[in-house]
């Protein structure tokens, strides 16, 4: 049987007292047991490890009657595993594990022949007698965890509910913009442990000094993107505004010095009262970085300027938009609806060129193979490859088994990938009706892919093109996809992680989920090395060109700039 030794307990507690806002107890245990001495990598060990290790503990009898194929192997199942493997992974991994281990011992250990062909054969026997038991006790696992996560979070909703009331008392009415700079660590939170420094391995928490908090939105933040020259940040929210911030070139902390940032605010309704049905859904700058399109849940696409103009409003849907791309020319923007269309608009107009009516459910999302071809996806489950143009698609692609949420063409837009609610991510080509790679290593749905910077077409042409995959398993996992195999698995969020990008060098990995935590990873490592713990979850995240801000949007109400100079 495996055991855990004091000081690996000592770290748990530790990283629980932390997590858990107790600053002055998590010191104290930091300072007499010696923490900063461990060599424990902290990277491994993700958020609320204590509670997933007790967790893991009061399942121990299911899994002793899982994981053995045999009941007297109990004990020799569990030695092939080490804490951090009960932490940090799921039965069925550790079944995988045990049984490679297994496979190996007995490669190891030279038996007779006959001997061998028995077990081949008992072990052919039973698999299929294990797999509804297998079934039955996933199932059963994930409810645990839904429930546990949930009084977790309940838990630490109330706690937190306390000092942020203080704050929304002070939130300023109207337009009124504010740039709140925090001094002192963000209320509510721990502030950042002295323990935490370059001589131990865990992830550095942004400080406040480093932190740009931008108030004045009055609902959810859903969408936010840079501007290509990055001075310029947009964000949507479902106060029915869209917002133009201006980011200066230096760090954040010497924004206080020079004044409060520069806002605009782009109305998308004409009376006093805002409108809920004109919810900013999505936002998009055009290759020069001169005009802004947003879409709207009234059905209806703006092109705003940078001095946050209205110069046109394009109106032919007839249900939200939930996706807008411009093509790199920027003569074309295409729109992807909840009326089951496509449209193409011609920009200098401002008229529709043509509608695509080819799903037969809501349009999830739309992507520009180049400057006359794109891509749409649907709750159909369907895609399909368009040509302006043309009255069919020029390409279908079928295989998903439940709606499509995202499709994204690489950068030399030859491949085409996608990812669903079935689990699975999956890579096109166009030469071929069948996909060239299934990716089914997600327990979840998979919400959003985004493909690196990488590769032939781009400013980093001899390195490894990777797709990355974002899930509400809560982990986000980085694919090689010239091999069609999994590269990382990035386990270090709590719950449904909602968007990913990587920075314009490709080293860096910025994720946001709902546990409310931006992490940024380094995608050499697959570790996290800088990371922030914000009062709402976290829809969108995006770099700056320079890959030195990282902006992301929150649900309660903000937008936050991190300066992340490595």
């Amino acid at each position: 049987m495996i055991s855990i030794t004091s000081s690996e307990l000592n770290y748990l507690v530790f990283r629980y007292l932390q997590e858990s806002g107790f600053t002055h107890a998590a010191f104290a245990l930091g300072y007499e047991a010696g923490i900063n001495k461990s060599t424990i990598d902290g990277n491994l060990v993700p958020p609320g490890a204590l509670v997933t290790f007790v967790q893991k503990g009061i399942q121990y009898l299911e899994l002793e009657a899982n994981l053995s194929n045999d009941d007297t192997d109990m004990d020799e199942d569990f030695q092939f595993l080490q804490p951090i493997d009960l932490i940090t992974k799921d039965v069925y991994e550790l079944q995988k594990i045990i049984k490679e281990k297994k496979e190996k011992l007995r490669k190891d250990k030279p038996r007779g022949k006959d001997k061998d062909i028995n077990d081949h054969e008992r072990e052919h026997e039973r698999e299929p007698a294990r797999e509804p038991v297998r079934e039955r006790e996933k199932e059963k696992q994930q409810k645990e965890k839904e429930r546990d996560r949930e009084r977790e979070r309940i838990e630490k909703d109330t706690e937190r509910e306390k000092p942020r009331e203080d704050l929304m008392d002070t939130k300023p009415n109207g337009d009124k913009e504010i740039v709140r700079h925090e001094e002192n660590g963000k209320a509510g939170d721990p502030e950042p442990m002295e323990i935490c420094t370059s001589s131990t391995s865990l992830p550095c928490e942004i400080p406040s000094s480093d932190l740009l908090v931008l108030e004045g939105h009055t609902s959810e933040v859903f969408a936010c993107a840079w501007s290509p020259d990055g001075s310029l940040l947009a964000s949507g929210s479902g106060d029915s505004t869209a917002r133009i911030w201006r980011i200066g070139d230096g760090p954040c902390n010497s924004h206080m010095q020079n004044g409060p940032v520069n806002v605009l605010v782009l109305k998308h309704f004409k009376g006093r009262t805002n409108e809920k049905s004109k919810d900013v859904t999505t936002l998009e700058w055009n290759g020069e970085g001169n005009l802004l399109a947003t879409g709207s849940y009234d059905g209806q696409a703006r092109i705003w300027n940078r001095d946050g103009e209205l110069v046109n409003t394009l109106i032919k849907h007839k249900g939200p938009i939930f996706s807008l791309k411009w093509n790199k020319k920027g003569d074309y923007l295409l729109s992807g609806s909840v009326d089951k269309t496509a449209i193409v608009w011609d920009v200098k107009s401002g008229e529709w060129k043509q509608q695509f009516e080819f799903h037969s459910a809501p349009t999830l999302d739309v992507d520009w193979r180049n400057n006359n071809s794109f891509a749409t996806c649907s709750t159909d489950n369907m895609i399909y490859v368009c040509k302006v143009g043309e009255s069919r698609p020029v390409k279908t692609f079928s295989g998903h088994q439940s709606e499509v949420n995202a499709i994204k063409w690489d950068p030399s837009g030859s491949l085409l990938a996608s990812c669903s609610d079935d689990t699975t991510a999956k890579i096109w080509s166009v030469k071929q009706d069948s996909c060239l790679h299934d990716f089914r290593e997600h327990a979840k749905e998979i919400y959003t892919i985004r493909w690196s910077p990488t590769g032939p077409g781009t400013s980093n042409p001899n390195q490894q093109l990777l797709l990355a995959s974002a899930s509400f398993d809560s982990t986000v996992k980085l694919w090689d996809v010239e091999i069609g195999r999994l590269v990382h698995s990035l386990n270090g969020h709590r719950d449904p992680v909602y968007s990913v990008a990587f920075s314009a060098n490709s080293e860096y990995l910025a994720t946001g989920s709902l546990d409310r935590c931006l992490n940024i990873w380094s995608v050499k490592d697959a570790k996290v090395i800088k990371t922030y713990s914000g009062n709402g979850g976290i829809f969108e995240v995006c770099w700056n060109k320079e890959g030195n801000k990282v902006a992301a949007c929150f649900a309660d109400n903000v937008v936050c700039v991190f300066d992340v100079r490595m």
